[in-house]
């Protein structure tokens, strides 16, 4: 479904948009009276870290004066925002003239680049989770009050306040296509997934459709969070990556009628180079400390590295759609990471299967609940993720070195910011006896 963009002198302002390699969407408002196209902004902010710890990483220029860069945009671009008089647009960076290396933006367009220089054009479909919160009175967030909620479920044994009815409302009138909205297994937990479509195209719809959602469920006191795992004792939400490639004629090059399972050499080229470089995945699909407690054994959520036929167990699901629909759905990203840069390691990683004519391995057999085809998996913890993914020189590469340095660089203060930090749990559970 294509976007619905709007006429700029409708709206009053320009809510300006762009990913930072945190997966913050920052910007500028700016008067639609100016008729603006750009807005400059610090490029020291890609030197920030969650808690706005500035770090000298390679790209953010800390030690060179913090020169601005330019967000730049086409006035045909713009949308209804979810706003009063707002218009809303996704914004490229740009210094000098030319991209920024070291925008997650950017670096999503050169994956998709790289597919083009060999024939194929790439369709992403994006699928969401995330959990409801509502102030527990002490200052903190609490579960959202839904008792009688379920699986797949709808109306308000799920969503007593129509919350959800709002959000979907609201991404009609943005043109953010929604194909579905339901409750998933644990509560209050919610999958929220967009239409399939073109990938540039389909990866703004959901940083913004993420922004939405979040303001729309502030709008009534709730909290709505894509953290991996923010409960101990519920499961953990996931951002599944589905791909397909097409031909120049518009035909799914995944699909293949005269194999035994549909699938083509160049897909099962695609899944081998997936698992070959799994363990350097990891660290931009679950670019947090709090995601590798999602990512475990059992959890049905990218641990290992397989793929198999329709099977949740598997990190690399192929569901049993064929022909145009055929498509792989990556399980191992979580709602936490940037949609741009998890989208573009995943098409890398699949890109390097395909040039270095990688095959696949045997599809997963077992339940992957107690027993599994493989003994390898995501790295333990964030530290180890970064590890892996610099020890992954191809795929550093590929996603491209300027952006993959500076989020090393930014994610490893995050990491050694959680190793000294002291818990609350350490101090409840020694204080009482030591």
């Amino acid at each position: 479904m294509a976007r619905k963009p709007g006429k700029v002198e409708t709206y009053k302002r320009v809510r300006v948009l762009f990913p930072d390699h945190l997966g913050l969407a920052r910007g500028k408002y700016l008067p639609t009276a100016n008729r603006a196209t750009h807005a400059n902004h610090c490029i020291g902010i890609f030197a920030l870290t969650l808690d706005r710890t500035m770090v000298p990483a390679p790209g953010a220029k800390m030690l060179e004066g913090l020169p601005d860069c330019t967000a730049t945009f086409s006035l045909d671009e713009v949308r209804r925002g979810w706003e009063a008089d707002t218009g809303v647009v996704v914004a490229d960076l740009e210094t000098d003239g030319k991209p920024l290396a070291i925008s997650p933006r950017h670096t999503l367009r050169r994956a998709i680049a790289d597919w083009q220089a060999l024939g194929y054009r790439v369709n992403i479909g994006i699928e969401l989770e995330a959990y409801i919160m509502q102030p527990d009175g002490n200052g903190g967030w609490k579960p959202w009050d839904t008792p009688g909620a379920y699986v797949y479920g709808t109306g308000t044994a799920v969503d007593p306040v129509g919350l959800f009815e709002e959000i979907m409302r609201t991404a009609e009138q943005c043109g953010l296509p929604v194909e579905s909205i339901n409750s998933e297994y644990d509560t209050p937990q919610w999958e929220l997934t967009l239409v399939f479509g073109e990938a540039l195209q389909a990866v703004d719809n959901i940083f913004l459709f993420k922004v939405m959602a979040r303001e729309v469920a502030a709008r009534h006191g709730l909290l709505l969070t894509y953290l991996g795992r923010p409960y101990t004792d519920r499961s953990g939400s996931g951002m599944h990556v589905n791909v397909s490639l097409v031909d120049k004629k518009g035909k799914n090059v995944f699909a293949d009628a005269a194999a035994k399972d549909g699938l083509s050499q160049l897909a099962h080229r695609c899944i081998g180079g997936l698992i070959a470089h799994h363990e350097g995945l990891s660290a931009l699909c679950a670019p947090t400390v709090n995601a590798y407690k999602r990512l475990r054994a059992g959890q049905l959520a990218g641990y290992w590295a397989n793929w198999g036929y329709d099977h949740r167990g598997a990190t690399l699901r192929v569901p049993r759609e064929r022909g145009q629909a055929t498509r792989l759905e990556h399980r191992m990203p979580d709602g936490a990471a940037s949609p741009y840069l998890a989208s573009a390691a995943v098409l890398q990683a699949a890109r390097l299967g395909v040039v270095n004519r990688l095959q696949s391995p045997a599809p997963e057999q077992q339940d992957c609940l107690e027993h599994q085809s493989t003994q390898r998996h995501v790295p333990d913890d964030l530290g180890c993720a970064l590890q892996a993914f610099e020890a992954d020189t191809e795929l550093f590469e590929a996603v491209g070195h300027e952006m993959s340095a500076l989020f090393v660089a930014i994610k490893q203060v995050e990491w050694q910011k959680f190793r000294t930090a002291v818990t609350d749990w350490e101090l409840n559970y020694y204080l009482p006896f030591l």
